[in-house]
This record gives structure tokens, sequence and C-alpha cells, in this order.
């Protein structure tokens, strides 16, 4: 039996392929080859270095146009064009027609793209009458809408592997459909769901097959990079979050051996970037800590580089395990702070505090850590102050921003009691900038995700010393990299006209969404802006500085 796994193509304002790599479906291949014999597993990545093309933006997102609209060419630049990532269906059902599979499995996992899921299961039926099978993490949360399509055959919610497994014995003949855990399916022309059942413990799951995944297909910084899962599922409950509608509501971690066991096999095949992809990477403190000294004592000159772009949780985090991680490899810190407001992580469930980030953040960039925060834009629960307040208070530190426009995801918490259609899915992306309310407006949402670019502009500078020095004195230097003068150009123009411009190959065209009085409060209310070197910007007289650019 050939089984067909797919991970399809994705459309949006932009792409961040290095994120996408196909692990889960590395995994029920793995999963497939020790638990079944006698089958051919192939996986075909549709997504991933196949290259763009310039599409339609759906119709629910032609708002958006007013706020995307010139390609900026500026450091504080967004988004404009509407993509297709990955090979155009025709080719993808030429692809599938020429492989012949006698069954297709298909990724769907990330809400925004289900209908490029949905177009890849019609491709498959124009071409071969064959058993389609969908999973992955919007599969979970919304498995009604998903078999509800003609062309989709089954749905399996939850983890895969067994499920797969059990389906297949299923297809064989050696289990009965209503057997089979997790999985979705037509009878009688009703929607069927089989009860949820326990995957395989963590450690009996074989590590991922990713012998057809190209070394030079995912890469950082020219390194081969590959995906790694140390635990599954979550100890914390943020309302915001649907990781519990995949993986259950039991974090599971694997042990420090079966983990180490399958980095050696990643370095012996030619990795030399180990992205660890868990929910909650560091919640288990000790055992991470034991891992990261097995690899300080196989590793000792930093050979692997380590990172976790999925986002750490600051409260597992101490002295000792970050100097521990520094050494075992890791060069940057992805934190999620959501909030800085108490009454905002208090409401959301994130059981967080200040001083804990603040000394985190202390320590990491005393080590040399490079620290990205990401904040939540537009949570239901905040108000633009408190937004404000945020912002204001990550930029005094040396981290960069990372703001993400709030947007509801299916069955999680938040979105309990929403009866979400298409076009809710649609918007399920930080792009869509879906918040609209009498809380905080659009505009508002994208003025405070424009004003994280300019803030990072400036916390990237090297204006000196590592001391403190005058926003003015800033803006009045000549600096030498074109880009960064033309991003100072703009900022004094900023300041000088409160109108915020965009650069693109005709000249400046005046942002008529961005709102400068905002953007003012945010910088008002930091006072200083902390770079990433350790310099200091002093902000606290903007309104002077502004009088005086408009003098100058």
């Amino acid at each position: 039996m050939k089984i067909l796994l797919i991970q399809p193509p994705v459309q949006d304002f932009y792409d961040t392929d290095i994120r996408l790599q196909p692990i889960g479906l590395a995994y029920l291949k793995a999963a497939l080859h020790q638990y079944v014999t006698g089958l051919e597993v192939i996986i075909r990545d549709y997504h991933t270095g196949m290259g763009r093309k310039t599409v339609a933006v759906p119709k629910e997102l032609d708002y958006l146009k007013r706020y995307y609209p010139v390609a900026d060419k500026s450091p504080f630049s967004s988004f404009h064009q509407y993509y297709h990532f990955g090979l155009g269906f025709s080719e993808i059902e030429q692809d599938i027609a020429g492989l012949k599979p006698d069954v297709v499995g298909i990724s769907a996992l990330f809400t925004p793209y289900f209908r490029e899921a949905l177009e890849v299961v019609n491709r498959v039926k124009a071409q071969l009458s064959v058993p389609v099978v969908l999973g992955g993490s919007h599969v979970s949360a919304a498995p009604q809408t998903v078999l509800a399509h003609p062309n989709v055959d089954y749905v399996i919610r939850g983890e895969g592997e067994r499920p797969l497994v059990e389906f297949i014995n299923y297809l064989q003949g050696r289990q009965a459909i209503d057997k089979v855990s997790n999985l979705g399916y037509k009878h009688a022309g009703k929607m069927v769901f089989n009860p949820m059942q326990d995957n395989y413990a963590v450690d009996e799951i074989p590590a991922p097959d990713v012998s057809q995944l190209p070394l030079t297909q995912y890469h950082l910084e020219g390194k081969p990079l590959v995906f790694l899962i140390t635990s599954r599922s979550c100890p914390h409950k943020c309302t915001f979050c649907s990781v519990h509608s995949t993986f259950g509501k039991t974090y599971r971690r694997r042990s420090v051996n079966n983990v180490l066991e399958e980095i050696r096999q990643r370095y012996q095949q030619g990795y030399r970037v180990i992205d660890f992809e868990d929910d909650n990477l560091t919640y288990y403190q000790a055992e991470f800590k034991q891992l990261c000294q097995a690899l300080i004592a196989e590793y000792p000159q930093r050979e692997l580089e380590l990172v976790a772009m999925n986002g750490i949780s600051y409260l597992s985090l101490d002295d000792e395990l970050l100097e521990l991680m520094w050494r075992a490899g890791f060069s940057k810190l992805n934190l999620a702070l959501v909030s800085s407001d108490k009454t905002v992580r208090t409401t959301t469930k994130r059981p967080h505090t200040l001083e804990r980030y603040i000394n985190v953040v202390q320590k990491a960039h005393a080590l040399g850590l490079r620290i990205v925060s990401y904040q939540i834009l537009g949570l239901p629960t905040e108000s633009l102050d408190s937004m404000v307040q945020t912002l204001a208070f990550n930029s005094r530190l040396p981290v960069l921003l990372g703001a993400s426009p709030f947007y509801r995801i299916p069955n999680s918490p938040i979105a309990q009691g929403l009866s979400l259609q298409d076009a809710d899915f649609v918007s399920a992306r930080l792009t869509a900038m879906g918040v609209n309310d009498a809380l905080v407006t659009r505009p508002e949402i994208y003025t405070l995700f424009i004003t994280t670019r300019i803030i990072n502009f400036l916390k990237s500078l090297n204006p000196g010393d590592i001391g403190s020095s005058k926003l003015n004195d800033v803006l009045s230097r000549q600096w030498t990299e074109s880009r960064t003068q033309l991003g100072v150009e703009l900022l004094k123009k900023l300041m000088m006209e409160k109108i915020l411009f965009f650069s693109n190959k005709s000249g400046l065209v005046a942002n008529k969404v961005f709102q400068p009085d905002l953007f003012l409060q945010v910088i008002r209310q930091a006072n200083t802006i902390g770079c990433l070197n350790g310099a200091i910007i002093d902000v606290s007289e903007v309104e002077r500085v502004m009088a005086e650019v408009h003098v100058a």
C-alpha cells in the first residue's frame, strides 16, 4: 500500500517557511513504518522551497488594502502583495496523479490556510478515487466543518500517530472502523466521530523520519535546520490558545536520553540547527537542565545552534538554566510576555510575574542572548491604554518587540460559544488585524504594530558609547547605511509633519492610517529606548525634539 502525506501550499501577505517544516508528517511516516508492515510512505512538502506568485486578496480581507497600499521599502514596512507560497495547484494535481497513491493524508495545520488544504483535496479527487484523510490543528479545532466538505472522506482529531496506524489497519481489513480512535467519517448521510483515545506513550513514538526532507530545503542562516519536539501539550491554560484541542490537557515530556539520542542522530545526518518546537520547552526545569548539560558535554564548542522559535515561558527560567542554555548553543531567546498588565495576565490565565520577566531579560542580556519579546495586540480583555503600557515597558528593555495582532482560533477558550464561519477562519492570521470594536479599533492596532517596527529600528541602532544618547542627537547624525539613513529621515519627517511616509520606487507616499498621536503616546510613556547593545536613547523630551526638528 502506498500512502501519500501532503503539506499544502499557503496563501498570505508573508511567509516564514522556516517555521513550516512538516515534522508532523515525518512523525506519522515513522509511526506507520514501525507499527505497520508492507507500506510505502511518501511525504510531499508542496510549500517550502517552491517559490511564490502573486494572487488576489480574498474578498474577506479586502479591507486590508488601505493598510498595505504600496510596496514600502522603508525600515518600518509591513506588507503589500498577497502571495501563493508553494507549488501551484495544477502542478500538485499532476504530481499526485503520477504518484498514484492508495491513500492520501493531508495536513490542515493552520486555520487561515484551510482553503488551501481543501483545494488539495479537490485536486486529489479530480484524479483518483482513493480515501482522503485530513488531520492537524485546524481539524482538531473544527472537525465538523472540515468533514462537511464533500471530498473529505475522513478526519483525525488530536495526535495522529496511533489513529493513523489504526486507520490503515482498518483499510487493510484488520480493524473495525468504529474502533479507530479519534476518527471522524460519514455514515448513512451523518457524521460519526469515534471517541478520543490516548496516543502511544511519548517515548514509544519513533523519531520523525526526515529522510525525504532535503537538508538544503530547511536552513537558518545557511545551516541545515530540523525541528525537534521534547514534549506534548502545555500545563498552562491560556485562554487564547487551542493547543489542548490537538494534544490534550496532559503535559507529557520525553526522557532526556530519548531526546539526546534523536539529537545525536540529527547531527550525524548533517543538521547543525535544532529548533525546539515545544509549546512549553522548559516547564520541567530539572530535566531541561540535564539535557543542556549533556549537550555541553557532547558538543563543547557549541557545534550545534539551538533555537526555540515557538517561544519559551520565562516563568520556568532561572540564572542557572539561562547559563546552561547559552553554553549548550542558544544565542537567541523568544519570550512570550503577552501583556505587562496584571489584570490582562489574570483574565487570560497567564501565570507570570513582571519581576520574574525582568530578571530573565537582564540575565539573558548579560549573557549575550538576543531577545525577542512577544506581545498580543487586541486581546478582547485588554484596553488600548494597557497595550500602550506594555509596548512602553518593553521599549525600555534591551529586547526586540514582537507584536502579534490578536485573532480568534477555533475551539480556544476565548472563542468558546462563538459560531465561527469561513470568514472568521480566513481572518485567523496576524496580517488580518481582525480586531475592530469599541475597545480598540483596527487603525489603532495597525498603528501599534508599525510603532513596534519604529522602536525596533531605534533599538537596532548603535548610537555610540554604552550610555545614554538624546533622540535629537541620533536623528541629527548621518548614518552610512542607506536604509538606516532613510529610516532616520522618515522619523524626522514624522516629527516635523506628524505624518509617517511609505517609501517606494516612486518616492514618498503618506500613510493615511497611521496615527502619530498614538505613536507619541507610546514614546512618552517609554521615556527611554533600550538598545540591543545596552545603550539607551533618551526620548523623554520628544515634544522638544519635534519642535527643534521643525525649526531646523
